[in-house]
């Protein structure tokens, strides 16, 4: 399969690279501009608009690389992100609120926008992540065709993979405008979605002061 680029000026490149603008190597997923262009092209089509007149010229090509950006988490495997831990002996909550996050709902290729609150209690170890990689993570996740459930427990389910963390909470609010502005058109109407592992599961009490801490 032949995939194509574009380079700062909107030209065409002949070469295979991935979301991010770099070389794909053999077997690697990678980005078709120009089939993703070419689709664009008949959806126009498809409405009943002419994909030729002043204005939609270069629409094929804008949403092409929209997509190519949204969909950025699809060529970079996060686990890699949180492969750098510090010995800090830390043994408390860690917990990074707040996150901008938005993501494309799988159903209608339409936004799903809002917050991510992140955090875990380190392992035996106290080893801990920069807190920037929890935000990656999270950005890593969301830009892909996603569903917030599925997309809650991806983040949780990372960080239990890579820090071996004694427990995690992620916590994600967010507006999907595929019910904002379609079918039910419920605007303003947010969605709550929660994952947690380990001791945040099992106490309680635990989960309790992590949701008073996100909630305040």
């Amino acid at each position: 399969m032949t995939t194509s680029s574009i380079d700062h000026d909107g030209d065409l490149n002949e070469h295979a690279v991935d979301a991010l603008g770099v070389p794909a190597a053999a077997g690697e997923r990678v980005f078709d501009q120009a089939r993703a262009e070419a689709a664009v092209r008949e959806l126009l089509l498809a409405v009943g608009e002419d994909p030729d007149r002043e204005g939609l010229k270069r629409t094929p090509t804008r949403v092409a690389n929209a997509y190519r950006e949204m969909f950025a988490g699809l060529y970079t495997d996060p686990d890699e992100v949180l492969a750098t831990v510090f010995d800090e002996d830390h043994e408390e909550l860690v917990l990074v609120k707040d996150i901008p996050m938005y993501s494309t709902c799988e159903h209608h290729l339409v936004s799903f926008h809002g917050v991510a609150h992140v955090g875990y209690i380190p392992g035996d170890t106290g080893q801990v992540t920069g807190l920037s990689k929890l935000a990656r993570v999270v950005d890593l996740y969301a830009k892909r065709p996603q569903v917030q459930e599925r997309l809650t427990s991806q983040i949780a389910d990372a960080l239990v993979r890579k820090l071996n963390p004694r427990g995690v909470i992620v916590v994600i609010e967010a507006e999907h405008l595929c019910m904002a502005m379609r079918g039910i058109r419920k605007p303003g109407a947010r969605t709550t979605t929660s994952a947690v592992r380990g001791l945040f599961k099992t106490s309680a009490v635990s989960r309790g002061e992590a949701l008073d801490l996100i909630t305040r």
